[in-house]
């Protein structure tokens, strides 16, 4: 049996004029309108990020070269592994997706050689999961990834320390990190290259159920979230790579200076 779906939009129906359109559709909440009035599938009240799209996207243009950058990588193999790259104008407070990545069932060697041209000087957050070993090799994951070229940072990827806490105290629970993004979303302090279709199809779908965190389809969202954890070691494009093992010391020792 043949199928075909067909997606209809609000602007194909020809006896609505302009102006009942644009009353029908800002009857609805706002972060229904593009599943209601375009077709574009979301989960609707259910949605982590709330937001109307056109409110995040932006045209692809030329970073600053002051801007800082830095990356972030979520593991997988039958899930896909993720990734994205952020730029941060600090002047003005705005993260910014510029590019994602998603593949499935590939060796870190072909997605480190998919993610280099990114930038050999790239910081990578990576997961708690980077710890673990691959069964192949039997070296640590994000350590494969590092002697495959990937400037990966030295410790996982947690929130920045609270008062009186070391560098890599801060945790790392899903729900501070995705309603820190969602506030900047909210508050217009995160945009995204329309060219990061990945980020935005997994967006649309990206949902809770019974109030928890379904965790599907979050590949490209997930690395996005442990590169914005890890914002504070951002760097500008450079041709010097900072010592992140020597970095890390002095932020231990200043935490310790502080407790």
């Amino acid at each position: 049996m043949t199928r075909h779906v067909t997606t209809m939009t609000i602007y194909d129906v020809d006896h609505y004029t302009d102006a009942q359109r644009a009353q029908i559709i800002a009857s609805y909440p706002a972060h229904e309108r593009e599943a209601r009035a375009k077709g574009i599938p979301t989960l609707g009240s259910g949605l982590i990020f709330p937001v109307v799209e056109e409110d995040i996207i932006v045209d692809p243009f030329k970073i600053p070269d002051y801007w800082k950058h830095i990356a972030g990588l979520d593991f997988g193999w039958d899930h896909p592994t993720g990734a994205v790259k952020l730029a941060y104008d600090a002047d003005n407070d705005v993260v910014y997706v510029v590019a994602d990545y998603r593949a499935s069932e590939l060796t870190p060697v072909l997605h480190t050689a998919a993610l280099k041209p990114w930038g050999d000087w790239l910081p990578w957050a990576w997961p708690h999961d980077g710890l673990q070993h691959d069964k192949g090799s039997g070296e640590q994951i994000a350590e494969n990834y590092r002697s495959n070229g990937l400037k990966m940072l030295p410790e996982k990827a947690t929130h920045p320390p609270g008062p009186g806490e070391k560098e890599g105290q801060g945790g790392n629970g899903v729900e501070a990190g995705v309603l820190d993004m969602l506030e900047r979303m909210q508050t217009g302090r995160w945009k995204v290259f329309s060219t990061c279709q990945s980020w935005l199809a997994e967006r649309r779908l990206y949902h809770r159920k019974n109030g928890k965190i379904v965790k599907e389809r979050d590949d490209v969202i997930s690395a996005s979230r442990y590169a914005y954890m890890m914002l504070r070691f951002a760097i500008p494009k450079r041709e010097k790579i900072p010592d992140w093992k020597k970095a890390l010391q002095a932020r231990h020792r200043a935490s310790s200076q502080a407790a």
